[in-house]
């Protein structure tokens, strides 16, 4: 008698970062076995930081219970954190999800759940001190594994957590299998992609670059910890 199929969940919103969404989505699409959704507050097209527009297959009133549930980040993660039926339906899919993967600024919404109190987590480079509002314990590791809670940092780990996560589901060999069927071989032509490698005049651009952004996240974090401490995450 064959095993029933298992089914992982990537939530899409608006302004979201396609890559954190895509590159797990690619890994996963290739784990034997398993069906990969997209879901969104409503099903349909939804259009990402960069103007790609991705389709939602699921709204948060017909998904199913995720096995696995991911929760990409980027700009649009500001608003999520405020939208208090993304906050209730990303708790409810933590709490039920055999396992969850975080990539990039997606953490801050699993933190917002309320779900990674004094738990060790990580999340892009620029908003990973943010998870200490919500009671984590922040990690400056490209991965971070705590229980069934998997963070990545910044858009680009999400395709290494992907492959960890295939690993301990499926074993090595079947995620070294979709490595290679991918040609997931990295070879970056520079030393900056951390804030501990990049030259400093670099890392100043960068953080200037995202001046902009960080006094609307830093308000959302703080209306999202309050909701929190106050008992309803959701």
């Amino acid at each position: 008698m064959s095993q029933a199929t298992k089914t992982a969940g990537l939530l899409l919103f608006p302004g979201l970062t396609q890559l954190d969404l895509t590159g797990p989505y690619e890994v996963l699409a290739n784990l034997p076995g398993w069906k990969v959704e997209i879901v969104a507050k409503q099903a349909g097209p939804v259009r990402t930081a960069k103007g790609m527009v991705i389709h939602a297959d699921q709204g948060f009133d017909t998904a199913p219970q995720y096995d696995l549930f991911a929760i990409p980040g980027g700009p649009g993660t500001d608003d999520a954190l405020t939208d208090e039926a993304t906050v209730e339906f990303v708790r409810r899919q933590c709490e039920g999800a055999e396992n969850v993967f975080g990539i990039c600024t997606g953490s801050l919404l699993i933190g917002a759940t309320g779900l990674l109190r004094g738990r060790r987590a990580g999340s892009h480079w620029a908003a990973r001190h943010l998870l200490a509002r919500f009671g984590a314990e922040v990690r400056d590791e490209r991965m971070t594994k705590d229980g069934k809670f998997y963070t990545a940092g910044g858009v680009t780990s999400g395709i290494d957590m992907a492959l960890r996560v295939v690993a301990d589901i499926a074993g090595e060999e079947a995620a070294q299998q979709i490595q290679l069927q991918i040609e997931y071989d990295p070879e970056p032509p520079f030393r900056s992609g951390t804030p501990f490698t990049a030259a400093p005049h670099i890392l100043a651009r960068a953080r200037a670059a995202g001046e902009a952004r960080r006094p609307i996240r830093e308000a959302a974090v703080e209306a999202a910890a309050a909701r929190l401490a106050s008992g309803t995450p959701g």
